[in-house]
């Protein structure tokens, strides 16, 4: 067997679900981890208003904060505001009292020049993705600009930084950076569809991951192929309304805890309703969150959700509800706990704008799924597979464009396939089945779901593994789940069979494998229909996920 069908083939063995998933209450042990990082420009062009000055004073201001609730955080900046001596003097005073300081990785012109490379932006920082961000250049500028900073770094801190962060990193940058720098920790920029001119979908959505040495996006299913630095979400996406903030594949809007946005983390409600399901819901695994902004944003748009939101972490660790740390300390933490990337969960039971929605994120190594309740009832939302052998575009060959894309491999989305009246979704048809509210319990192994019918009667009960899916009812009557998708959506699917259904992007086979129950293709029903998965006469639904490599297929 190859090396590649060794290392993510899997139509896999179903012990854990078929012996039972053992439960226990998280909610009291998983830890739930909170990093404050403020990532520092020394310029804004954007903005004549934004002055360097004003700049300047948002990093003393969001400083100031932290130290008068006796909080630590994460300090990471550009080159530009790395060789500014009142940033050198304000960090070394933060770094005194136990903050961490490191880099920030969006390309400057100062930084530029001192590498040996002729600038290419239209102002000293330019955020055009292939000037500003480390995948706009070839490999061997990339080592250089990594060299040219540390050596710059070490001059003014006495040593290297041990986290290095952006709004995304390339592997090839990444893992010089361990390789040679022996970073320890790195953070990106949440999943979203191009804002700012860049798409990260698809991905491991909240917390860690080792990523691919061929693709910094990508979740990593192997030591051997994993760069060793794990790589955390940024921002603290709304679990449930970010996802379709605009739907079809247009430019999403932000729904996050960022402070400067009303509609998030500038509003004392959406905060309060945050850090509530933060800390109470019964996560799988470990639930981590970043706090703070960018400089960019000033103190005056920023301040009243800042301050807000720092109050409540000081009372909250007060309580042990949460564990402040810097980045690096919980980059040392998560290699410690995990060899390779673990199975982990976010759950929401509230919704922060009173519309009865819940929803529940499942990411592994090998996957990812999103299932949310609304008022039709239950769908999975998005399930995306992960390849650590897909070498992303950008390892190679450098972005020529002002935007860049990183996907992985789709087979429910309920976001690109859907319009605004089309909501796409695998969802459960059960005629007569009126549901409660769900009940979540989980092991280090497996996430489990029970949804009881509102008179006791029926229920449904979903198991979730980093393998396999199994969806279990003897009560219900007829049900099964249907993948529906705006009609004209280009969609991946080649063949469905009542055993497989195979699709194909980025050159790799992929699917879905029922080993109980089967599939129907229904295309031909409804325009809007792709297929439908009816369990067996047992009650029993249970697949599992295959991948090949697809030589045959062009790029």
């Amino acid at each position: 067997m190859s090396r590649h069908l060794q290392a993510f083939v899997f139509i896999v063995a179903f012990s854990c679900c078929l012996l039972g998933c053992a439960v226990g209450d998280p909610a009291t042990s998983t830890p739930r981890i909170v990093n404050i990082i403020n990532f520092i420009r020394y310029t804004e062009p954007r903005s004549d208003e934004v002055t360097e000055e004003v700049l300047y004073q948002t990093v003393v201001s969001q400083a100031e904060d932290l130290r008068s609730k006796d909080l630590i955080g994460t300090y990471l900046l550009q080159y530009d505001a790395l060789i500014y001596p009142p940033y050198q003097e304000l960090m070394k005073e933060e770094k005194a009292r136990g903050c961490e300081i490191g880099a920030w990785w969006e390309i400057t012109q100062p930084h530029v020049e001192a590498a040996g490379i002729a600038w290419r932006g239209r102002f000293p920082w330019d955020w055009h993705a292939h000037v500003d961000f480390s995948v706009g250049y070839t490999q061997t500028e990339r080592e250089n600009l990594v060299d040219v900073y540390m050596d710059k770094f070490k001059e003014i801190f006495g040593e290297y930084p041990k986290s290095v962060g952006s709004w995304f990193i390339d592997s090839g940058t990444l893992e010089y950076l361990y390789e040679k720098y022996s970073i320890e920790s790195s953070c990106m920029c949440k999943d979203q569809v191009g804002t700012d001119g860049y798409t990260l979908w698809g991905g491991y959505w909240n917390g860690a991951f080792y990523p691919s040495r061929q693709n910094g996006y990508m979740p990593a299913q192997t030591v051997e192929g994993a760069i060793p630095v794990p790589v955390f979400r940024m921002l603290g996406s709304d679990p449930i309304h970010q996802y379709e903030a605009t739907v079809g594949g247009g430019v999403q809007s932000v729904e996050s805890l960022e402070p400067v946005y009303e509609g998030g983390g500038g509003n004392p409600k959406w905060i309060d309703w945050f850090f509530r399901m933060f800390t109470k819901e019964p996560h799988m695994g470990y639930n981590y969150v970043q706090v703070g902004q960018e400089n960019s944003f000033t103190w005056a748009n920023m301040a009243k959700g800042f301050v807000t939101q720092t109050q409540k972490l000081k009372e909250m660790a007060a309580k042990g509800e949460v564990r402040i740390e810097t980045l690096g300390e919980t980059g040392r933490w998560f290699k410690k706990e995990y060899a390779t990337t673990p199975p982990t969960s976010v759950i929401v039971t509230e919704d922060p704008w009173d519309g009865g929605l819940k929803t529940l994120w499942f990411n592994s190594r090998n996957w990812r799924a999103n299932i949310l309740w609304d008022a039709e009832g239950l769908k999975f939302r998005d399930i995306h597979l992960f390849d650590e052998t897909i070498r992303s575009e950008y390892r190679d060959h450098p972005d020529t464009l002002p935007v860049f894309r990183y996907e992985t491999l789709p087979l429910v989305d309920g976001c690109l396939w859907s319009s605004s009246d089309n909501m796409a979704g695998l969802r459960l048809v059960a005629p007569g089945f009126n549901g409660s509210d769900p009940v979540f319990s989980s092991d280090n192994a497996c996430q489990t779901i029970v949804w009881t019918s509102v008179d006791g009667k029926a229920k449904f009960i979903i198991r979730l593994t980093e393998n396999d899916v199994r969806i279990e009812s003897k009560a219900a009557n007829d049900w099964c789940f249907e993948l529906n998708a705006m009609p004209g959506k280009d969609l991946p699917f080649d063949a469905i069979t009542p055993s497989l259904i195979k699709a194909s992007a980025q050159d790799r086979e992929y699917g879905i494998a029922i080993s109980e129950g089967s599939a129907e293709d229904i295309r031909k029903e409804n325009p809007g229909k792709v297929f439908r998965l009816v369990p067996s006469q047992k009650g029993v639904l249970e697949f599992s996920f295959t991948l090949k490599e697809a030589p045959s297929r062009g790029k």
